[in-house]
């Protein structure tokens, strides 16, 4: 196991190393300005460069080093929500795009790998949706005909999947899905982009995004890039006090890689369908290593800082997967990531809401973050350069979907639940309760302060209150981060920004 104070590692964060790039140093200008180098930013940077235009991208930390770097790497059209759903929020034409948009995404991500000959493990492989312990085969019987009417035709079921030692039960047949090494991937349109004039920026903060005539970002470091287009692909909006927020949840999600032999299970992917969609379920892929294979299997999501049992849902996804797979080895890697999960199910990719028509979001990834990502790449692409797109008013971000009023109205209530822990009393009464590489939440007063103990035993307080809307954060023993349980800001143990809507740090607090 990993010292207890570092955060958790993926097996895609273990087995690649992204190019260093070097943080912006001087004032400057391009076409495109994109903030956020993780699959959306770098996708839609590398087609920009491929229409001449001059881009700069802008990351505070590595490439791919966000919600990118802790995916699975599902490359699926699929979509978690069911083609069925799609049907009743979108109606049958919105369900049928949204379908084409995520082959066609699958379809371009393959196209890049071949035209820049991108060694990152892309493979064409089928998908198997099966059937949740609780789940009722009416989720089969309403989504295969829902699949056919998306224009997914070749969408089979199956009496099971073609697996000898786990009886799936009935399922349906996805073909020609698609799996990938993230990181390496973006390694490889880093050099592409770079190579076609694009110039990438990491380790510098994008601190003001102004859209307009003079559109521009300004770096913490006081630097300007200047640009007459801006994208905002940081996985939630750093821009936004309020607008898209309200629209989507952040989600916790969690991920075990388990050593099994090498060619004891095949290149396939699996989902299981529970019968309430707010009930756990599982996504399985396998991903090669030295003299072995990691099976990757993922789940146990719950509201991003909302739940203090990381651990747990860990032990949860080991168990199930034991259960199932006979060949699991011991657990070599545990890590999690945050899904947007909008109230409607699909992405936000367009202009931004109540902001210059110059400035484009691209959130939302409702667990398709690669295939969402690669959207994104395409439709900003044509919006930048005033072509039309097919799927521009499915994905616009100012849309209003009255069918999804029900979870628009639970997720905010939720929301507005959260500001309670405002008036509760701490987590414990003394700093001294707090062990090494551990935190928690300490009244001071009328204030809460965020207090951390490192591996050395040096204490560390921060304001408990989410620079964004003013939530009291929590402390996540999983992953060592602090949580905001009202719209998924992160922040490392000792207050640095990692995730947004936040887009500073937690302030500095004395501890009593």
């Amino acid at each position: 196991m990993r010292p207890t104070c570092e955060r958790p590692e993926s097996v895609w964060m273990a087995t690649a190393n992204t190019p260093a790039q070097s943080p912006l140093t001087k004032d400057t200008s391009a076409n495109v300005c994109i903030v956020g180098a993780g699959i959306a930013g770098l996708t839609t940077a590398y087609l920009l460069t491929r229409e001449g235009k001059a881009v700069i991208v802008l990351d505070d930390g590595p490439i791919g080093g966000g919600m990118t770097a802790r995916t699975t790497a599902h490359l699926t059209n699929a979509l978690d929500d069911r083609f069925y759903e799609l049907e009743r929020l979108f109606g049958e034409e919105g369900s049928r795009l949204a379908a084409q948009s995520h082959k066609a995404a699958i379809d371009r991500v393959e196209s890049i790998v071949l035209d820049e000959r991108i060694d990152c493990e892309f493979e064409r492989v089928a998908g198997y949706l099966f059937l949740a312990e609780d789940s009722s085969v009416k989720v089969l019987d309403d989504e295969l005909p829902a699949a056919h009417r998306a224009g997914l035709t070749d969408v089979k079921r199956l009496d099971r999947a073609p697996l000898g030692f786990f009886d799936t039960g009935p399922c349906l047949l996805f073909p020609r899905q698609g799996q990938f090494h993230p990181l390496k991937y973006l390694s490889g349109l880093t050099s592409a982009i770079e190579k076609a004039g694009g110039q990438i920026f990491t380790g510098t903060h994008a601190d003001e995004i102004e859209g307009g005539d003079h559109a521009h970002v300004t770096t913490t470091s006081g630097y300007t890039v200047r640009a007459d287009s801006i994208v905002v692909a940081t996985n939630t909006p750093v821009n936004d006090l309020v607008a898209i927020h309200t629209k989507q949840a952040p989600y916790a999600t969690y991920v075990i890689g388990a050593r099994i032999p090498k060619g004891s299970f095949p290149s396939m992917l699996l989902w299981d369908a529970p019968g309430d969609l707010w009930q756990p379920y599982h996504y399985i892929r396998v991903e090669s290593a030295d003299g072995h294979d990691v099976l990757i299997v993922g789940g146990e999501d719950h509201k991003t800082g909302q739940e203090h049992d990381g651990l747990l849902r860990w032990e949860r996804l080991e168990r199930w997967t034991r259960s199932r797979f006979p060949m699991t080895e011991e657990i070599e890697f545990r890590w999690s990531g945050q899904v947007m999960e909008p109230v409607d199910g699909l992405a936000f990719i367009g202009r931004n809401p109540g902001d210059a028509d110059n400035v484009f979001i691209a959130t939302g990834d409702s667990g398709m973050g690669m295939t969402h990502g690669t959207i994104a790449g395409m439709l900003l692409t044509d919006l930048i350069m005033e072509r039309q797109n097919p799927w521009a008013d499915l994905y616009d971000p100012s849309r209003k979907t009255l069918s999804a009023a029900k979870e628009y109205v639970q997720e905010n209530v939720n929301v507005g639940a959260q500001y309670t822990e405002m008036l509760t009393p701490g987590e414990v009464d003394s700093v001294d309760e707090i062990g090494n590489c551990a935190g928690a939440i300490v009244r001071s007063g009328l204030s809460k302060v965020a207090v951390y103990r490192d591996e050395d035993g040096v204490v560390h307080g921060m304001s408990a209150v989410c620079p964004h809307l003013g939530c009291i954060v929590m402390w996540d023993a999983a992953e060592k981060t602090w949580d905001c349980p009202c719209h998924g800001s992160r922040f490392d143990a000792v207050g640095s920004v990692i995730n947004g809507p936040a887009n500073r740090d937690l302030s500095p607090a004395p501890v009593d």
